[in-house]
């Protein structure tokens, strides 16, 4: 089979397309004929060799993928050739709280990833396809979806009548507007593009702002709703954070989940978020038991994640590329077949 090894951290000129024997599974587990793979700001990272000592190479990157099942080991019974599923971004994390046993083995950093023609999975990694998804879509769930879906709907417990505020236009952010309106909750959404803020106007949002016209947008938002939004989807990290602390009203939450926006500034504003009584919620995808309830929930209610652009396996460089560049809107997609 074909698949893309990093050989070091030297960036994706470090990635090298060779051929591997298809692996067998064993008791317990699949073989996945992959389908597609969607990028996460996360695998910019890794080709840098972000992930330090976890990182092992030659290592194959990217996390997310989806595909058609090809085998069966002993044992399996809830998978048959030809079903489509989708792997778990934690295959050892199937239920309950988080440990550092569940979530030692990320797809992509610490274990090889689904850059590849064929994977094994442990059967009870897997979760199967919504129907109406291709598998292009279905493979921006397992990280960008789920930690979306873990920021706004299991971690963040939004109802309906509050207000979200959602940052850019990368994969996780518009999976938590969509995820917000389906729970019936407003959304304010920022973007330094107003080409995309027309866009996320059609995706729903309510309210939006030019966060480099508007660069005291938090205070903004105080001003539009009067007392700040109920929950912000914190995908910049500390370089945002002063403005999503005053954003979000008294005893409201932020879900913080990436660091893109750069370092900190001079002063955070920490002794605004204890007056206030904020919570500061970290989120790191979710397991197995919620990807499966996330995969209902998209069924039910026929949702499609956004796709930017699909690149053929043999330009996968030019994939990274893409995402790098910032232009994309939405998931960053590489089709297998």
């Amino acid at each position: 089979m074909k698949c893309y090894e990093l050989q070091g951290p030297s960036g994706v000129d470090g990635l090298a397309l060779v051929e591997r024997p298809v692996p067998q599974p064993r008791a317990g587990e699949v073989l996945i004929r992959l389908q597609a793979a969607t990028l996460n700001y996360r695998d910019l990272l890794t080709v840098k060799g972000g992930y330090g000592s976890r990182q092992k190479f030659p290592l194959v990157p990217v996390s997310d993928g989806a595909g058609t099942v090809e085998a069966v080991g002993p044992g399996v019974r809830a998978f048959a050739p030809g079903d489509r599923v989708i792997g778990s971004f934690f295959e050892s994390w199937i239920s309950g709280e988080p440990s550092e046993a569940k979530m030692r083995s990320a797809l992509g950093g610490a274990v090889d990833g689904v850059l590849a023609e064929y994977r094994i999975f442990a059967a009870d990694a897997l979760v199967k396809t919504p129907e109406h998804l291709s598998d292009v879509e279905a493979a921006a769930l397992p990280c960008a979806g789920l930690t979306a879906w873990s920021a706004v709907v299991k971690l963040g417990a939004v109802k309906p009548g509050q207000t979200v505020l959602t940052q850019g236009t990368g994969g996780v952010s518009l999976f938590a507007l969509q995820f917000a309106k389906m729970c019936g909750a407003r959304v304010i959404a920022t973007s330094s593009s107003d080409a995309k803020i027309e866009r996320l106007k059609q995706l729903g949002a309510n309210l939006t702002l030019n966060y480099k016209t508007t660069p005291d947008w938090g205070k903004k938002v105080r001003e539009l709703t009067g007392h700040g939004v109920d929950l912000v989807v914190e995908v910049g990290g500390v370089g945002t954070l002063n403005e999503s602390i005053r954003a979000t009203r008294i005893g409201g939450t932020i879900a913080f989940i990436r660091v893109l926006a750069g370092p900190p500034p001079s002063e955070l504003r920490l002794p605004l978020m204890v007056m206030q009584q904020q919570r500061l919620q970290g989120v790191t995808v979710g397991s197995v038991e919620d990807l499966r309830a996330m995969a209902d929930a998209i069924t039910i209610n026929r949702m499609r994640p956004v796709i930017d652009r699909t690149f053929p396996f043999d330009q996968v460089k030019q994939a990274f590329s893409h995402m790098a560049s910032g232009a994309h809107f939405g998931k960053v997609a590489i089709a297998m077949g």
